[in-house]
């Protein structure tokens, strides 16, 4: 899985996106038969009796969207009055520009970058719920390069995808440990974020997840070293988000609320029974672009499970504090040309 936060790319996509409105074809990869296997929910859609809700992921079918897939298998959805279609993304940032555009109800996307476009763009979407509560992200190394904190990256190479996030997030550790900034190297290495690890490019990569890349790379043979940015001065935050646009928000909040409580179920049996729910999902992965492996994919349930729902138990929850913080840190690295409040990117729809 590949975190690629592409702001710039997104400023100039999502207006795009926004000037063509409804019409047009969506061109984002649908998953094939995923949100019509049950033969109930197919009739009723048939029929005309469920709502279609289009959802676009950050990225293609892993097990942070397993409980997406449980709950369409198990009729969930179609309890609610809804019909998922699950969609992939061909860009990027589909799942915010889609969204913003109106062309799918929900997308899964990343906090820092919603504030940025909310902010800078005036970019219409909100937040409806948390879906990872804590960091995913992480600065990664092989262990043979005895890197444990910024304070070993003096003089060391860091790949990156090139995005001014990632910049800022490794100023900011490099000066809470009181680092020189300049004794670190950046290199941009895309998408080749482990593969340029492993061949020596870089001795280290920020942008890689500690449910997917870690058990990856420990599958493959590779002793690794791994730390996050908000043990160092980066805010913690919310790794992944459901997002939606305030016209979703302001005339069919009902339709999301449905969404999300379905959705819970899905986590609900994640939590009794990962396993089963991740042979859900391997039955709907996206081979061709990124074949699943169940052992790791099951290594990932483990990292997910603990931080897919707040301290009390609840899926989607948001707090207030969490966005502030990360407003406050985008503003002091120059990221946010406008003011913005934490109300304005948050959406209750469940009351």
């Amino acid at each position: 899985m590949k975190k690629i936060l592409a702001a710039a790319l997104c400023a100039v996509m999502i207006f795009s996106m926004a000037a063509c409105g409804q019409s047009g074809k969506n061109e984002t990869k649908e998953a094939g038969t995923a949100g019509t296997e049950s033969g109930e929910e197919t009739t009723a859609a048939e029929d005309g009796a469920l709502k279609e809700v289009n959802v676009v992921l950050d990225w293609y079918p892993n097990a942070v969207h397993a409980f997406i897939y449980d709950a369409i298998e198990k009729g969930y959805y179609a309890e609610e009055g809804i019909k998922v279609n699950v969609q992939f993304p061909s860009n990027t940032n589909d799942a915010m520009s889609l969204t913003a555009a109106g062309k799918a109800e929900v997308g899964i996307y990343y906090l820092p970058d919603v504030i940025m476009a909310r902010a800078n763009q005036n970019v219409p979407i909100r937040c409806i719920g948390a879906l990872a509560q804590s960091d995913l992200n992480i600065i990664l190394s092989l262990k043979e390069k005895n890197i444990n904190g910024p304070e070993d990256l003096a003089g060391k190479t860091i790949g990156y995808s090139g995005t001014e996030l990632s910049e800022a997030m490794i100023r900011t550790m490099m000066e809470t440990a009181g680092v020189d900034e300049e004794s670190v190297s950046l290199v941009d290495v895309g998408f080749d974020l482990m593969s340029s690890m492993t061949t020596g490019q870089v001795d280290a990569t920020i942008g890689c997840m500690v449910n997917h890349e870690v058990p990856q790379m420990e599958k493959e043979g590779f002793e690794v070293n791994y730390f996050y940015p908000h043990e160092y001065g980066v805010p913690g935050s919310y790794e992944l988000i459901f997002i939606t646009s305030d016209d979703m928000i302001n005339n069919d909040a009902d339709t999301l609320a449905a969404f999300m409580r379905a959705s819970a179920k899905g986590f609900e049996d994640m939590k009794a029974d990962p396993e089963a729910v991740l042979d859900i999902l391997l039955a709907h992965q996206n081979a061709e672009n990124f074949p699943l492996d169940k052992e790791v994919e099951m290594r990932s349930m483990e990292v997910l499970l603990p931080v897919l729902a707040s301290s009390d138990g609840e899926f989607g929850a948001q707090e207030a504090s969490v966005w502030q913080a990360n407003i406050d840190w985008l503003k002091e690295e120059g990221l946010l040309k406008n003011d913005i409040t934490p109300e304005e990117l948050m959406a209750d729809v469940m009351n």
